[in-house]
């Protein structure tokens, strides 16, 4: 086998040894933050751990968050089903067989209440997976934190809000870029304003990664969204020293151990200097931080156990590579839905490297690695070329309306895929050392009949709240709407009188039209 070549999954080639220090000095906590933003790092506190949970109802998924907080989990994530992505209540027409099929359903305000019965929003973060519903469900947040008596300046937690994803990889975007971009300035506007702890965007490159990127692509194509972002922040007159506290990314973690906690350190360091360029001085308008996610796309149905290894290694990166916020997919997810012994291990996972491992004792154990050091600088390098190239276009709205994102993405996915098929790439239990085996039996299946459960709530919704009062406030979202003021006002009232989200959602296409 001598004198093969190794890349990693980007194509970066892997010497067969490493002899030279890099010229590093850095320490953590100072500029550009490549080995972490906290001095201390988990020495001072572990990353919060998360399990994502939402499915059916807000009935159901009540019940799984209060489990999940008896395990000890820090912090809630919440998944939404299709049409509450897309802005449809589910009585709609184009819900029917989607309802609260890979998330919650959330038709209004009443949902959110019976969502986080028996929580206290003050006591907990709660990051949400939304994106052009986004303003809505923040909204609905909002309102119930103010129902209970919360202190808004204290409130935390997280809404992903990062639409240039959706039309680049995922597609559950409502509105063209333009008026959506509105919607994501606002929710920063307005959030650092009344709720200035809320991380008011997640730029995602997760989904960049499931869609089949390369790492270098993840890294380079999120960074580049983030700077589309921030740029339209400022163009709105906001302060880059206020905002861009309240960003936060997103990052997939996949199998490929060194290049993954490589690109971690790369995207730090890359953040900072774009942050710095644009005009922040504060630390912490340069300081990137993000939540990380196992890889959905690693995982395999056949032999699903072997994933509680593959989780494991790659949740291990997610922390060498210093992650803020850790979410470790169940072994059955390939499947279905995790079950709760599903989300148990995943969560054990993440427990047993925090208190057992030794990895947390001391800040960037990886640093001066001759090997990962080199690695940390061929990602820059190459992901610098990409973002270079979408400057060129106009930045990142201009390179998607170009169908360049998406073409890129689609090329590695689909030289991934032939990698498999040829037998280059092994995937274990896939390609290579297979067995026969019987299904797994214990999976989650959610039930139909959850739809005629919501169009119950809706309906008895609609005949008791003040109709005429609902329709003043999205009469007032409508106007606000083909103005320039901020719309996040407008949405709250309409939330806080029972609008339905997918009124509110309607209202805007009125304005704004669909994409």
């Amino acid at each position: 086998m001598a004198g093969k070549k190794r890349t990693t999954t980007s194509g970066i080639e892997i010497k067969e040894v490493y002899t030279t220090p890099s010229s590093m000095n850095e320490l953590p906590g100072e500029f550009p933050y490549t080995r972490g933003i906290q001095k201390d790092m988990y020495r001072g506190k572990p990353w919060t751990m998360r399990q994502y949970a939402g499915f059916s109802t807000a009935e159901e998924s009540n019940k799984r968050y209060h489990y999940l907080l008896g395990q000890g989990t820090m912090g809630l994530s919440v998944a939404f089903d299709l049409p509450t992505q897309i802005g449809y209540d589910s009585d709609h027409e184009l819900a029917e067989g989607e309802v609260g099929k890979v998330g919650v359903a959330i038709d209004s305000l009443k949902d959110i209440e019976i969502l986080f019965d028996g929580i206290e929003l003050k006591d907990i973060t709660t990051s949400m997976t939304i994106n052009a519903t986004a303003p809505i469900l923040l909204a609905m947040y909002i309102a119930l934190a103010k129902k209970q008596r919360a202190n808004l300046q204290q409130l935390s937690g997280t809404v992903q809000n990062d639409i240039l994803k959706e039309y680049a990889a995922r597609g559950t975007y409502i509105y063209p870029p333009e008026p959506s971009m509105r919607l994501i300035t606002d929710v920063f506007e307005y959030c650092s304003k009344e709720v200035p702890k809320w991380n008011t965007i997640s730029i995602s490159g997760y989904h960049i990664r499931e869609a089949g990127s390369t790492a270098v692509q993840e890294l380079a194509f999120t960074l580049a969204n983030g700077k589309a972002y921030l740029k339209a922040a400022l163009a709105k007159g906001l302060d880059i020293n206020v905002f861009a506290k309240r960003l936060s990314f997103f990052f997939n973690c996949h199998n490929n151990f060194f290049e993954e906690i490589a690109k971690f350190r790369a995207a730090r360091r890359m953040w900072a200097h774009i942050t710095k360029e644009l005009g922040a001085t504060d630390a912490g308008a340069q300081k990137l931080r993000f939540h990380t996610q196992t890889g959905g796309s690693t995982l395999t149905a056949q032999q699903p156990m072997n994933n509680i290894v593959r989780v494991s290694n790659q949740a291990l990166a997610a922390v060498l590579g210093g992650t803020q916020s850790l979410h470790t997919n169940g072994y059955d997810e390939a499947i279905a839905l995790p079950t709760e012994a599903a989300a148990k291990i995943a969560l054990r996972t993440q427990q047993i490297i925090a208190f057992e491992s030794g990895v947390t004792d001391t800040v960037d154990p990886l640093a001066g690695s001759y090997f990962i050091e080199a690695l940390t600088d061929e990602l820059e390098a190459a992901a610098q070329q990409y973002i270079d190239k979408i400057d060129a276009m106009g930045g990142s709205v201009k390179a998607i309306e170009q169908d360049y994102i998406q073409q890129e993405i689609a090329s590695s996915a689909y030289q991934y895929q032939n990698e498999i098929e040829s037998g280059e790439k092994v995937i274990v239990g896939v390609n290579k050392f297979t067995q026969e085996e019987a299904p797994l039996t214990n999976v989650f299946r959610v039930d139909d009949s959850i739809r005629k459960h919501q169009i119950e709530k809706i309906t008895a919704l609609k005949a008791e709240r003040d109709n005429p009062a609902v329709m003043i406030c999205l009469q007032q979202l409508k106007d606000a709407a083909a103005g320039k003021e901020n719309l996040m006002p407008y949405i709250l009232a309409a939330v806080e009188n029972y609008a339905t989200l997918g009124e509110i959602a309607d209202t805007l296409r009125e304005v704004f039209g669909e994409f």
